[in-house]
């Protein structure tokens, strides 16, 4: 094993620009950590936010990345074999301590599954947040059952296509949202019964063509549009925030008791390692393989690419996961 290795590291937030990549020593690990050798990840709008300096608890230098896939290079406790495949999410990785936009890893043993796949690392990496997040939204916080109605706001998103494809394998009748009109062909090519053209205010076409609105709400654009996505939902019903596309951290002026019908739940997912260690990993890459789940991979990078990566990231030119290689 190599003594150093490439890393991505910045210093300060900022642009795309404060992404510098280095030459680190590779970590040690000790009892109850995994060294993983990282193959790919993919990029998070989390990380974005962190880098543009909206993270407080983040302490710099720091190298970013809440996920990775890899093989495990070592760990001394004997929970993982080495060389065997393995995925990482959140945990505080990227954040508390370094991250995944490296060569190498250092991970608490308790944040790492092992599976395994023949697939290349180019789709592996697309998957344990995307999956994690799409999975943990729909069967923790909403609680989806058969027979629901399911309206995803931010459709043409990659864990919007696969929170569709899934909510449908499970018996929910799907709608999906997108600003472009072109966003309408993959959303049902998911598995989305309904496509509605996202123009900021779809409340009133849900309702209306949906027989009074949807069961359920996966909010995954945000605050820009949270209060339109609570209007689009019957009694009783419930919307679950999981992400910020829309780049808006908080509301304005929010008054619940004018925002939120009686009646009508509003939560939110975050997801943590507990959801990860939850969520069955292995069937789901099972049924990536097979071709039942389709991943919406958007542009592949190499790690020297990283600024690049996030400039499309940032300006939401990916068309689906935006994943790096690290060799």
């Amino acid at each position: 094993m190599n003594r150093t290795m490439k890393a991505v590291v910045m210093y300060a937030p900022g642009g795309p620009e404060v992404l510098k990549i280095e030459e680190r020593p590779v970590p040690i690990a000790g009892a109850g950590q995994v060294l993983i050798r990282v193959e790919a990840f993919g990029l998070n709008r989390s990380e974005l936010f962190t880098r543009q300096g909206h993270s407080p608890n983040v302490r710099f230098p720091r190298i970013l990345g809440i996920e990775a896939t890899g093989t495990v290079a070592d760990a001394p406790g004997g929970e993982f074999t080495v060389g065997e495949k393995v995925a990482t999410v959140m945990g505080g990785l990227g954040r508390a301590f370094d991250g995944s936009y490296a060569e190498y890893s250092l991970v608490p043993v308790e944040n790492v599954r092992a599976f395994v796949s023949d697939m290349p690392w180019m789709q592996l990496g697309a998957l344990p947040e995307m999956l994690q997040t799409a999975w943990g939204a729909l069967f923790r916080s909403l609680r989806i059952r058969p027979g629901e109605r399911l309206l995803i706001r931010g459709g043409s998103t990659s864990v919007g296509l696969a929170a569709a494809t899934i909510a449908k394998a499970h018996g929910v009748e799907v709608a999906g949202t997108s600003r472009q009109v072109a966003g309408e062909r993959l959303i049902r090519k998911n598995g989305a019964d309904r496509f509605f053209l996202d123009d900021g205010t779809i409340a009133e076409r849900v309702r209306r063509d949906w027989d009074g609105g949807a069961d359920k709400v996966l909010e995954l654009i945000g605050t820009t549009t949270l209060a339109d996505s609570i209007a689009a939902i019957r009694e009783p019903g419930t919307v679950c925030m999981a992400g910020m596309v829309g780049n808006q951290w908080s509301f304005q002026n929010f008054a619940p008791m004018d925002v939120i019908p009686t009646a009508v739940a509003l939560t939110t997912y975050s997801g943590g390692v507990e959801d990860f260690m939850a969520m069955p990993l292995q069937n789901l890459i099972d049924q990536v393989a097979a071709g039942s789940l389709p991943v919406a991979i958007g542009r592949v990078f190499q790690l020297d690419d990283i600024v690049q990566a996030h400039r499309v990231m940032e300006n939401n030119e990916a068309g689906g996961k935006i994943v790096v290689l690290t060799r």
